[in-house]
């Protein structure tokens, strides 16, 4: 009788694993497509948990996670985005070209994004207000801010008269900030060249012919590529001291002069929101276009001793953050 409940107990633990397995996949699944590689968001994507878990989801506990980077190959984009849809996944989110890849390869799973630009301009969603389709995320708003990022460094090297800008060639802001930046340049009286790079050894070449025609200052456009290579970027900019401006406060903690944009943080915590909320059933037609409205003025000081530049005073007054 005790070896037949032995047995027969061991069939029973033999069964859990079965059991935890079912379980498992069971737990919806959420399809994290990034253009750039792991452990370039870390920041993001925590803020990113924290959006999720203000709606009641904790990876591993009630929702799962399959991540899929292309390490700044955007060509792998739309295979990645292929495998979540055959994966059966329950919501994909994504940004900057990996909406483009998700959309063309579902039109039914909830695709949950957030780009630069206006998403109704790009053709992502009939209108921010009521989407319609499987699409909904947030409108990072950076693209439209590149007038006032071009103000702001002119502010703080008032001399400047020749910027390079730094965009990348497939990259969904870069006619919109290209033109924008234009007209400004006219209004202002500044002679703008434009660099299309898309790989680390274009951006070195990018920035040994910027030094060698003696230009006054950068800007770097809003891209997920740019941001992957923050620290390439702002060492270059610091080795051939040209002041330079950013879209994000993580160029700055990296060593970059100054940003100013939206707060990316914010931005993720609300994908994670609207990601849970999905899962909870609400449909992306009718959940609004989110626009970012948390914005950060950030200064490195240290930055600017190295440049030899000094702070005007009025910057200093309206900055959210000053770094030492």
């Amino acid at each position: 009788m005790r070896r037949r409940e032995f047995i027969a107990g061991l069939g029973g633990a033999a069964a859990w694993p079965v059991v935890a397995r079912a379980q498992q996949r069971t737990l919806p699944i959420i399809g994290l497509l990034d253009a750039t590689p792991p452990g370039s968001n870390a920041d993001p994507l925590r803020a990113f948990h924290q959006g999720l878990k203000e709606t009641g989801y904790v990876e591993g506990e009630n929702v799962g996670i399959s991540y899929r980077f292309a390490e700044n190959q955007v060509d792998r984009l739309t295979e990645l985005a292929n495998d979540l849809v055959r994966r059966r996944v329950t919501v994909i989110t994504t940004s900057g070209n990996g909406v483009f890849a998700a959309k063309k390869a579902t039109a039914t799973i909830p695709i949950v994004f957030m780009v630069a630009d206006d998403p109704v301009s790009l053709g992502l969603v009939a209108s921010l207000a009521r989407p319609g389709g499987n699409l909904t995320g947030v409108n990072f708003l950076n693209a439209e801010l590149s007038a006032k990022r071009l103000e702001l460094l002119r502010e703080f090297v008032p001399t400047a008269t020749r910027i390079a800008v730094l965009v990348t060639p497939s990259g969904t802001s870069t006619a919109s900030t290209i033109a924008s930046l234009d007209a400004n340049a006219r209004v202002a009286g500044l002679d703008i060249e434009v660099f299309k790079v898309g790989t680390s050894q274009e951006i070195d070449a990018a920035f040994t012919s910027i030094a060698r025609q003696h230009t006054d200052a950068v800007f770097v456009s809003p891209d997920p590529f740019f941001r992957s290579r923050r620290v390439q970027l702002t060492h270059l900019a610091t080795r051939h001291a040209i002041p330079a401006t950013y879209a994000l406060r993580d160029y700055c903690d990296a060593g970059g002069l100054m940003s100013y944009g939206a707060s990316l943080s914010d931005a993720y915590r609300q994908i994670g929101v609207y990601t849970g909320k999905i899962l909870s059933g609400a449909k992306p037609s009718d959940l609004p276009i989110v626009q970012a409205t948390k914005f950060e003025l950030v200064i490195n000081a240290q930055a600017a001793r190295i440049l030899g530049i000094t702070i005007p005073s009025s910057l200093l007054a309206r900055a959210d953050e000053v770094i030492e």
